[in-house]
């Protein structure tokens, strides 16, 4: 009976569920003791350093629609910037929400998530998460509407859909190594070229060659992310690509993605002299890569990710700067 009641007591581990979103999220100690949200805590889970990312494909793809429309659309350009930053701090409440509730983030590396602390209620995140994507859905329904392109609903709709799925549903892409795919493809390619095609209505190739810079730099961000966090995510059961490929394989994966867009730059500057200008970003990006390279601690990794993502913004800026001049 003492074995039996010791057993009791000291129940085995149970790793946490990736097969679906469970009824409410795990509780660890007294919840009463638990300091709610601040002002702070919520705009930290919005990831400041990740919204670089979403104004990089904008201004490039702004810049591509010059070349063909000399006329700048401004009103336009701004509603894609608004479109693009809700939903990436729409993705961003989403992921805290989704990985909170199955206990992803229970053994967190980075800074803490607000349903994982505990510091909200899920429901809570959740609402803000949606109400960030409704906005981005209002928004891009004036862009449709001014402009006439109705089919790009469905590049809306397609655009929420993939950043709820993430980390969201029963089966995750997030979770299976495809992470980077769809970061390349929605805050790449959809975003760049959606924004120059609703001010040109034509997609040159500097829009292209835009995009998948800011793809990569994307992709880039999102490596130093899951990199820092591989072992907790390898013990969770979250395949993201860094769990399947390893640490080096990681490690070299974002030294191509980072670079690449520089070969890109060179390439354009043919064309564009001022493209030149680009290779300053460098200053940015050769740190990061050196942090990624030789990190002790996965918390070295934050500053990697926000190094790489104020790169991205540079690189992007240069680059319309010199599709303008």
């Amino acid at each position: 009976m003492a074995t039996q009641s010791k057993k009791r007591k000291n129940p085995a581990p149970r790793k946490a569920s990736t097969g679906g979103n469970p009824a409410r999220p795990k509780q660890h100690g007294d919840p009463r003791h638990v300091q709610k949200a601040t002002l702070g805590d919520w705009i930290g889970a919005a990831r400041l350093r990740t919204l670089p990312l979403a104004v990089t494909p904008v201004v490039i793809g702004t810049g591509a629609a010059h070349v063909v429309d000399v006329s700048f659309h401004w009103v336009i350009a701004l509603c894609c910037l608004i479109v693009a930053v809700a939903l990436q701090i729409g993705v961003n409440y989403a992921n805290d929400y989704s990985d909170g509730i199955r206990g992803t983030d229970d053994h967190r590396v980075g800074p803490a998530r607000l349903t994982a602390s505990r510091k909200a209620k899920p429901r809570t995140v959740l609402t803000v998460a949606l109400v960030f994507f409704a906005l981005a859905a209002v928004t891009g329904l004036a862009i449709v509407i001014r402009t006439g392109q109705w089919w790009m609903l469905l590049v809306g709709a397609a655009s929420i859909v993939a950043a709820w799925f993430y980390t969201g549903g029963k089966r995750p892409y997030g979770y299976a190594g495809l992470g980077e795919v769809f970061v390349f493809v929605f805050f790449g390619l959809v975003a760049t070229l959606g924004t120059t095609w609703v001010q040109a209505f034509a997609l040159p190739q500097e829009a292209w060659l835009g995009a998948v810079a800011a793809g990569l730099f994307a992709c880039a961000v999102l490596l130093a992310n899951n990199l820092r966090d591989i072992e907790q995510d390898r013990a969770a059961g979250k395949r993201t690509l860094s769990v399947l490929i390893g640490r080096r394989a990681t490690q070299v994966l974002f030294t191509v993605f980072v670079l690449v867009p520089f070969a890109i730059g060179v390439m354009l500057a043919l064309f564009y002299p001022i493209a030149w200008l680009t290779l300053l970003a460098l200053l940015g990006a050769l740190p990061a890569i050196l942090i990624v390279w030789t990190y002790r601690q996965p918390r070295e990794l934050v500053v990697a990710l926000g190094v790489t993502s104020l790169t991205s913004l540079a690189y992007g800026l240069l680059l319309a700067w010199a599709y303008f001049g």
